[in-house]
């Protein structure tokens, strides 16, 4: 693979030290504390995980910390506990039960706040509104929101009870919506009337009608009464959550549940258009989720915290949900877009909330780099202590305006790697403990051993591009596919003997610190040389004026496929001859000729999905094709498409 455009930014990105100060007032102590947990956690794996679970509230003991190996694996066989005990009950038993535990902003101002004892009083009252239907251990809860408190209150009740629940985006089409539920069979559907999305009324209940009568496991339907819209409800299946809630106790004794119980199901992507339902266990995720955490943002017990993710993305469970209650901070979530009503809301929510520590997307960022530094002048963001972010490759531009412009020099950056199967991100640094690297995800985690290997499993040199894996089992990595066994030894196991394969590629580099480039798919062949897309979009991202860019290959005649270039401006620019010169031989320039662009189309905007990452399939499509055969409702703004596909035909030189 030609990698010289890779080897160039990693060459040219230096390790950044954090401030000494923060370093000391870590919980850990110092850097070579925190080295020597490291190195534990990785060459003693149980003798690491036995401590940190004994952080927690367990009613009974494990048998054995870790047990079998990949892709067969337990951890605290026999450990009985509940997920929902150690996100709340835990700390009003510490004296915490008066601090904000979830603060609530709507996209129209809206706000509700709630402290650990009111935010397990609700728990308690939704957990027996479930039980009321019938709802016990090991039967499934589907959850159709928008980033709603009783979203978030209708996860910690499942795991009160210990339902497995899935929440699903609430964007997603009648099909979408089907195809999960019918896959995943839930006794309850628990969704609202209607939510706003930039302003527009989008009706869920209209959208559940449709759907419902062709989910026979469906026994009830619960609606959040959000926007106070006409919806039909029927009688014996519909019911309203205040109507439910207002009559029932505060008190819910919670289950009893073994570590490796199934807790979450969540739907990823598949190759075959197939949805996949990836399985975690409750206690086992929610146990390595609050070490991570804490580790990864550095969590105090004053901290405010904001994730922008959306309920429907396992991102916002991971860190605004499990890892910010399983520490006891306050977690800010926030209904609607974040550039929405007015592109500075972003700032606005920082500001109004005194968040300190924030959790986002590489694309968030850019957009923000792209609105230019006068929209955050006006705002006191110096609250701003550690930025972490995970989704998609971080360029090293956005990462130096991010830590200079945005967080003044005084922020910790945390750039992390990790997918719906591995939960949280075991490529990752620690907060104030480690050293930053503009560009890199950073090393491998706790507990997480990590390996580059060629084609036949070989593990490769420093420097060398290949096949990311995972070579040695965590608690938080997914057990299954749901009702498809054998699909997940497929997707993950067959590649590599021993290892779970991730589909992404990626460099170590001298210092230890891990490169991920970008899924093995984005890679294509031009006259027989590998290119990936990170590469190309990094060098096209120093050009002043590109805000954000997408590189997809196309078929070619002669050479296979060639790169064609999408670029979003930042404000104030226009998309003229001599920038577009200047992208092409800034490619050709870190890359070689090889990279030569196709083409070169200005956009003003791109396809996401609404958790920041940007589409290239559909790109591909609509360039070859013309047309998209798959599902866009996952799309922050499916209008996108429309436009994109207007931008493309009036492109003489796109056939």
């Amino acid at each position: 693979m030609d990698i010289s455009g890779i080897l160039q930014v990693v060459s040219n990105s230096k390790l950044i030290y954090p401030n000494e100060e923060k370093v000391r007032s870590t919980s850990i102590g110092s850097s070579e504390a925190f080295q020597e947990l490291l190195k534990q956690s990785q060459e003693e794996p149980a003798k690491f995980w036995d401590s940190a679970a004994r952080e927690l509230v367990w009613y009974e003991p494990w048998d054995e910390t870790i047990s079998g190996q990949l892709p067969d694996f337990r951890f605290f066989s026999g450990g009985i506990s509940n997920p929902s005990v150690n996100l709340l009950d835990r700390h009003i038993e510490n004296g915490a039960g008066n601090r904000t535990a979830l603060i609530w902003e709507g996209e129209n101002g809206d706000t509700k706040f709630y402290t650990y004892n009111m935010l397990l009083a609700e728990v308690n009252r939704f957990a027996n509104v479930l039980k009321s239907f019938g709802v016990k251990k090991g039967d499934c809860v589907a959850i159709f929101l928008p980033n709603l408190a009783e979203a978030f209150i209708s996860v910690l009740a499942c795991f009160r009870i210990g339902a497995i629940y899935n929440t699903i985006f609430s964007g997603y089409s009648e099909k979408s919506l089907t195809d999960r539920l019918i896959n995943f069979e839930p006794k309850v559907l628990i969704t609202a009337d209607a939510t706003e999305r930039r302003g527009k009324f989008i009706p869920l209940k209209e959208k559940v009608d449709q759907v419902v009568p062709s989910i026979p496991s469906i026994e009830a339907v619960i609606v959040v009464d959000r926007l106070g819209s006409e919806v039909q409800m029927k009688e014996g299946r519909d019911y309203w959550w205040h109507e439910q809630t207002k009559a029932a106790s505060i008190v819910c004794e919670p289950d009893r549940i073994e570590a490796n119980e199934s807790g979450i199901v969540f739907y990823t992507s598949g190759t075959t258009g197939k949805p996949k339902g990836v399985v975690h266990s409750g206690m086992a995720f929610v146990t390595q989720n609050y070490t991570y955490a804490k580790y990864h943002m550095d969590h105090h017990q004053d901290d405010v915290f904001w994730c922008t993710a959306d309920i429907g993305w396992l991102t916002m469970h991971i860190w605004g949900i499990t890892g910010a209650l399983a520490n006891g901070v306050t977690t800010v979530v926030f209904e609607g877009a974040v550039d929405y009503p007015t592109k500075d809301r972003f700032y606005q929510i920082i500001e109004k909330y005194r968040v300190n520590k924030l959790f986002t997307a590489p694309t968030a960022l850019r957009m923000l780099k792209s609105m230019g530094e006068k929209t955050l002048e006006k705002f006191d963001l110096s609250c701003l202590d550690v930025i972490s972010l995970v989704g998609e490759p971080f360029d090293p531009e956005t990462w130096h305006w991010t830590y200079e412009v945005l967080g003044k020099k005084k922020v910790y950056i945390n750039n992390t790697w990790g997918q719906t199967e591995t939960a949280g991100s075991p490529i990752a640094g620690a907060a104030w403990l480690t050293p930053m690297k503009p560009g890199s995800s950073g090393t491998a985690f706790l507990g997480a051993v990590m390996d580059i290997v060629d084609a036949e499993g070989n593990s490769v040199r420093p420097g060398t591009l290949g096949n990311l894996v995972i070579r040695k089992p965590f608690p938080m990595l997914c057990r299954t596919l749901w009702k498809e066994p054998e699909r997940y030894y497929a997707s993950y196991y067959s590649q590599v003997d021993g290892c779970y394969y991730a589909s992404d590629l990626a460099l170590i580099d001298d210092d230890g610190y891990l490169w991920v480039v970008g899924r093995s798919d984005d890679a294509f062949n031009v006259a027989g040389h590998r290119l990936s897309t990170m590469e190309m979009e990094s060098a096209a991202l120093e050009c002043e004026g590109v805000s954000e860019t997408a590189i997809i290959g196309i078929p070619d005649e002669i050479k296979g496929e060639v790169p064609l270039v999408f670029v979003r401006l930042a404000d104030g620019y226009n998309g003229t001859a001599e920038l577009k010169q200047q992208i092409n031989n800034r490619i050709i320039q870190q890359i070689g000729k090889i990279a030569t662009p196709k083409s070169i189309i200005f956009t003003d905007m791109l396809p996401k999905t609404v958790s920041g990452k940007i589409m290239r399939r559909l790109l591909k499509e609509i360039v070859v094709s013309g047309k998209v055969t798959g599902d866009i409702t996952g799309l922050e703004d499916p209008t996108t498409v429309a436009q994109i596909q207007k931008i493309v035909a009036e492109k003489s030189t796109v056939k």
